[in-house]
């Protein structure tokens, strides 16, 4: 059954849907939504984890499509549980996954080099010579960081290279056949121009002076597109990918893929100049979408674009909620060893909620979530730490506030950044599996940023919902308008959605913390040094 017929069981109008997939760091997840109503209508994910091998960070392709088709599989299987069809076709579909990182292939299409995610911090004499030649910051995990690394350490693969992209333009470059990439993943790969919503030409010309014929970026580089665009359609072979049991149809239209920083925009409809979001999950970054160029660049800043292309400071961070998360495992192993077991959604949410009985600067207690390194704050490796003094006071809810806390410790750095440039923000948004538990994280991002923080009720469901929102602009076509509007008229019209004040006491407690923070970037780095 298509998935038409799956929209027509749910609605009086029979209309149709859209499948989003997004590739997180832990997570594949599927979302198939209802393109009217952007309702959700199934869900499927797959868990998986990255590899340390040989020094850098990785996943293998094989277990990025073992991961989609379990992902998609069991989309397919809660679709029929719920409505009793299993759909065989979209109205559009899109991609969108985990940004930077590099991904090199040769003209027969083979991978030259494991995939270096952008959880590596191995590129900084690349990443330092391409700021002062191009003018603005190059993060360590961009695409072209990754590249002209690679051109500095005369790695043999350089001279085979046909093509390089990130994980979702990989994706979608195997599903259709066409190596495009999305507006807002490209401008993670190499610096856009918001004017033209391309590859900056006078930096290009830059880096071909940089690179002294080494490599042609030009040429490497995927095609730009902006959300709505034309990228493609499912192809035999690409369906055969996604779902090996053959159900699934080709000649599907596709979205151009996109990154999750784009779909986290999308998401919590953070599009518009003045509007911002905050995506957690194993990294943590926000996005402001600028009124006016920023005066001068910035290391603690990238400068990447919305899915059509508009300027956006983002502060991003390579440790988000992982540690959390591995506190309460623990927790939830310790409720089953004690013979009164309790699902993880339940140990984590009452682990949260006791953080609202904490002190409001935490009782004198640290906690860094740093399992790798972090540039903005100066480290080059992580090391997890629980800190306190004597007089500190120890207690689980202290603890646990200090934990949220540190989620959001090194983001305030960059953030204080935007506050010396006088970027404006009228209302934060937030998504993400932090702020399912209502009222606990979304309260205390509010004292972190001092301004207020809405979370929607699709805020967990988070970037492949908003990759199924993005295909379902693709499959509107040219009717739906711009991308701002759509979102406002069409998707967010009737959204529910809470917002939450800074509070003063919250924001004087979170000020405290993070003072002791900056101070104790010491230890940290004295951690990474003896261990």
């Amino acid at each position: 059954m298509t998935a038409d017929a799956l929209a027509g069981s749910r609605t009086a109008q029979g209309s149709s849907t859209a499948l989003g997939i997004e590739l997180g760091s832990t997570r594949i997840k599927a979302c198939l939504i209802d393109v009217d109503t952007a309702e959700v209508l199934a869900v499927g994910s797959h868990a998986w984890e990255n590899q340390y091998a040989d020094g850098l960070w990785t996943y293998t392709l094989e277990d990025v499509w073992a991961g989609l088709q379990s992902a998609y599989a069991a989309l397919v299987a809660d679709a029929r549980s719920r409505h009793g069809v299993a759909p065989t076709s979209y109205g559009a579909i899109g991609v969108s996954a985990m940004m930077h990182g590099y991904l090199a292939f040769d003209s027969d299409g083979e991978l030259l080099t494991p995939f270096r995610t952008w959880r590596n911090t191995n590129t900084g004499v690349a990443a330092a010579e391409l700021t002062e030649a191009l003018g603005v910051n190059i993060p360590l995990r961009w695409s072209i960081a990754h590249l002209h690394q690679a051109v500095l350490d005369g790695e043999a693969h350089v001279g085979r290279l046909d093509h390089i992209t990130t994980l979702a333009g990989y994706v979608h470059w195997r599903l259709t056949g066409e190596k495009v990439l999305g507006v807002g993943d490209a401008s993670g790969m190499f610096p856009i121009d918001s004017a033209t919503r391309d590859y900056d030409a006078a930096m290009l010309d830059a880096y071909d002076a940089l690179a002294a014929g080494r490599v042609d970026a030009r040429a490497l580089l995927p095609e730009v597109r902006v959300a709505g665009a034309d990228a493609g359609v499912l192809t035999a072979e690409g369906a055969a990918l996604l779902d090996p049991t053959g159900a699934l149809q080709a000649g599907i239209p596709l979205a151009p893929p996109e990154g999750d920083a784009g779909t986290g925009m999308v998401a919590t409809n953070a599009v518009a100049p003045r509007t911002g979001n905050v995506s957690a999950g194993t990294s943590i970054f926000a996005m402001v979408v600028l009124e006016r160029p920023l005066a001068s660049a910035h290391e603690e800043i990238d400068l990447v674009t919305t899915p059509v292309g508009d300027a956006v400071a983002m502060v991003h961070c390579n440790n988000g909620a992982s540690e959390l998360g591995a506190w309460a495992s623990l927790f939830t192993r310790f409720a089953e060893a004690s013979g009164q077991p309790a699902d993880a959604d339940a140990v984590f949410a009452t682990l949260l909620t006791e953080a609202l009985e904490a002190e409001a600067d935490a009782g004198g207690l640290l906690a860094y979530n740093t399992l790798a390194g972090e540039p903005i704050a100066d480290l080059p490796e992580g090391r997890p730490l629980v800190v306190r003094t004597p007089d500190s006071r120890f207690t689980l809810a202290n603890f646990m506030r200090a934990q949220v806390y540190g989620v959001f410790g090194t983001l305030s750095l960059g953030m204080e950044v935007l506050a010396s440039e006088d970027v404006a923000l009228d209302r934060m948004f937030a998504h993400g599996g932090i702020f399912r538990t209502a009222g606990v994280a979304q309260r205390f991002l509010a004292a972190a940023v001092g301004a207020p923080v809405a979370v929607g009720d699709t805020a967990s469901e988070g970037g492949a919902w908003g990759m199924a929102v993005l295909a379902a602009f693709r499959a509107a076509g040219p009717d739906a308008g711009d991308l701002p509007a759509y979102l406002d008229t069409q998707i967010f019209a009737d959204a529910e959605v809470s917002v939450v004040d800074p509070d003063p006491a919250d924001v004087a407690g979170y000020t405290a913390y993070l003072d002791r923070y900056r101070a104790g970037l010491a230890v940290e780095r004295a951690a990474a040094s003896a261990l």
